[in-house]
């Protein structure tokens, strides 16, 4: 049976960050991964936003992880010449009734400390953006966006220049826990047993399923994973460039941050996500759903014309919360939480996961 140190389930961009981290302190690290290349989920099919950190309660994991992470990636994206820009983001008010919501926006951010947030009249925000219909928007200057592949590329290659090894088509079907170790069963094309002191489960959709799996956890009472909620996100994209160089963003709405004008590094516009409940992956887009998207822009975007969207993609929110019930914070579960040393559970890690990822990975780092 192999030994290793530091073992990291789950290779999206918040795996590889984790598993850069333990091997940049000196942990002989393999990182695990069940598909046969990185970041295949929920990192790949996103829409690439490095957020400011404004929506995030006050204190919680999310918005003190959001605002670290951002400084991080903007740093190391910069540090290595990796695609981003600081675009800038408009959350807009398209009615009076809205505007209440952008001053609670700003009150939130600047609590969490995004202190550069700023207020516009309709006249300043069309100044910044003649296309846009609204009554009022809040200005966000430190939301930007990245090429999520090229920083998972470029995390992979930190994490295999600092020793790390990385296994894909490595599925881990079971495992036994102890107090001096974990044994993991491996499947894939040479099934493997593998002891270890330290595992950090960065598997995303499949993080509960993972910890299902480990018999002989000594247990706190009353621990066990808390459930998961697929919230998927479809995404359409403009067949023509679109007339705006801000990211635009209606109010939030229960379960996400509204259908939102995303813009790649080439300027290309996308729609999306919209929240769409399912009980299982799935990952084709309703062509259908095309019509509600339309009634969505149209509400901050007048002109978009007939026939302009097309499909694209879809991503998959592993939430901690169903229809209709309170947002939840991320989960980063220890030896604190279940009693067992060695052991780290990440659950749903879905928006900033992408923003957080190195303070995510910076965290786990500093709390075994």
């Amino acid at each position: 049976m192999e030994e290793i140190d530091c073992i990291v389930v789950g290779a999206g961009v918040v795996g590889l960050a984790v598993a850069r981290q333990m091997a940049l302190q000196g942990r002989e690290t393999l990182l695990l991964e069940r598909e046969t290349a990185i970041g295949t989920a929920t990192s790949s099919r996103n829409s690439e936003v490095i957020h400011a950190g404004i929506y995030h309660p006050q204190g919680s994991l999310k918005a003190r992880l959001c605002l670290r992470g951002r400084e991080l990636l903007y740093a190391y994206c910069a540090e290595r010449a990796l695609p981003h820009r600081r675009s800038g983001k408009l959350i807009v008010a398209t009615a009076a009734d809205q505007e209440a919501e952008l001053l609670a926006l700003q009150a939130a951010g600047r609590a969490n400390g995004v202190g550069d947030l700023q207020l516009l009249t309709q006249a300043q925000a069309q100044a910044l953006e003649p296309q846009l219909a609204c009554t009022a928007a809040l200005l966000s200057p430190s939301t930007g966006i990245v090429d999520s592949h090229a920083l998972m590329l470029s995390l992979r290659g930190d994490f295999e220049a600092a020793g790390g090894m990385v296994a894909f088509g490595a599925q881990v079907t079971g495992g036994q826990c102890a107090a001096d170790g974990i044994t993991l069963d491996v499947a894939g094309e040479e099934p493997m047993r593998i002891r270890t002191r330290r595992l950090v489960n960065c598997a995303g959709l499949q993080a509960q399923e993972l910890a299902a799996a480990l018999t002989g956890t000594p247990l706190r009472s009353g621990w066990a994973p808390p459930p998961l909620h697929l919230a998927k996100g479809n995404y359409f994209s403009l067949a023509r460039r679109a007339p705006f160089s801000h990211l635009i963003y209606p109010v939030p709405e229960p379960g996400g941050l509204g259908v939102h004008l995303t813009l790649d590094l080439a300027g290309q516009a996308r729609f999306g996500p919209d929240v769409e409940w399912v009980d299982q992956l799935h990952y084709p887009v309703d062509a259908a759903r095309g019509e509600g998207f339309y009634a969505s822009i149209r509400r901050y975007w007048p002109g978009l014309p007939d026939g302009a969207l097309q499909p694209a993609y879809a991503g998959i929110r592993p939430k901690l919360s169903g229809p209709g019930e309170p947002a939840r914070d991320f989960l980063v579960h220890g030896e604190a939480d279940h009693g067992l040393p060695g052991l780290t559970h990440l659950f749903g890690i879905e928006s900033p996961g992408l923003t957080a990822s190195l303070a995510l990975a910076e965290w786990v780092g500093q709390n075994p």
